[in-house]
């Protein structure tokens, strides 16, 4: 499928569940701005791969994790859906509809390698993040990074590697005359670079001694890794999902006491005078809440958050 795909100009590259969007219908209206031909061969190849069932899933999973890629090809058609249904709610930013669908492919992809079965989600679930993360990823870069053309690039290395060599050869900085002779290029050229140079940092910027390494090479992204932010988000859903289930009161208290809307854990008898109750009333209904997720894998991932 990708190689019919690729050949109407959307790239699908490996470089990097079941879905309530299989009855989503896709009409030229929801994709101006984007090559319109491409995109619906894309939306037609997707309808033909049936959306896959949970033990369909964890079968396609045991497959991948043998190394199997037909198993993981398979898992990446059936929900392809997903990507589409993702990458809409994106549409308006800095990236077209197409480009966005292939950021969410980088994540679908990723989601299939990484996927634990073990654990017990839905692999929809578990790849939902990983999509969104891809997208909300590639719209960042988008947003953040200057590229400088390629052949910008190249007569900034070239002057680099000059201005270098003769600093190294006479002993003190070369002058633009000089740079522009060894260079071979013209001395205006050698002004205009060094003028970018002062309002714009590139991640496409050389560096080191043989200027062959990129800015960007050396910058490492800050923060948690897409596995562990895939995590949190994982548990957070899981976590509502728990919570939403319980009745009013319980609710209340379990939101309260563990901090689920993102605010600090509240004490008993914080909790207490808030919803008026005493606070062995609140450990009793905190008990009663736990009793009732018991049943529930959430239940697990609540405690982990205590």
């Amino acid at each position: 499928m990708h190689e019919r795909i690729e050949g109407r100009g959307l790239e699908v590259s490996d470089d990097c569940g079941r879905s309530d969007t299989g009855a989503t219908r896709y009409d030229n209206g929801d994709v101006a701005g984007a090559t319109t031909d491409a995109l619906q061969l894309f939306l037609n190849e997707i309808r033909r791969y049936p959306l896959l069932t949970k033990e369909e899933e964890v079968g396609f999973a045991k497959r991948i994790e043998q190394g199997d890629l037909e198993a993981k090809e398979r898992m990446i058609n059936s929900n392809l859906r997903l990507v589409v249904a993702n990458a809409k709610k994106y549409q308006g930013q800095d990236l077209p509809l197409l480009d966005l669908i292939q950021e969410g492919i980088f994540g679908l992809i990723r989601a299939s390698e990484k996927f634990d079965w073990r654990k017990g989600y839905k692999f929809s679930t578990y790849a939902t993040f990983w999509i969104r993360q891809a997208i909300q990823r590639g719209l960042a870069n988008r947003s953040r990074t200057i590229r400088i053309p390629v052949h910008i690039g190249q007569r900034e290395r070239k002057i680099a590697r000059a201005e270098r060599d003769l600093s190294t050869k006479l002993g003190r900085d070369p002058t633009e005359d000089e740079i522009s002779a060894a260079a071979e290029v013209p001395v205006e050229q050698i002004r205009e670079v060094r003028d970018a140079a002062r309002t714009i940092t590139s991640l496409d910027r050389p560096v080191g001694e043989e200027g062959d390494t990129s800015l960007g090479d050396l910058l490492e992204s800050g923060g948690e890794g897409p596995e562990e932010e895939v995590e949190v988000s994982l548990r957070e859903e899981a976590l509502r999902i728990a919570v939403d289930s319980l009745p009013e009161r319980e609710r209340e208290v379990v939101r309260l006491r563990y901090g689920i809307n993102g605010d600090e854990p509240t004490p008993l008898r914080e909790t207490g005078r808030r919803l008026g109750l005493s606070p062995e009333r609140v450990r009793q209904v905190e008990a009663e809440a736990l009793r009732r997720l018991a049943v529930t894998r959430e239940v697990e991932a609540l405690r982990e958050a205590a």
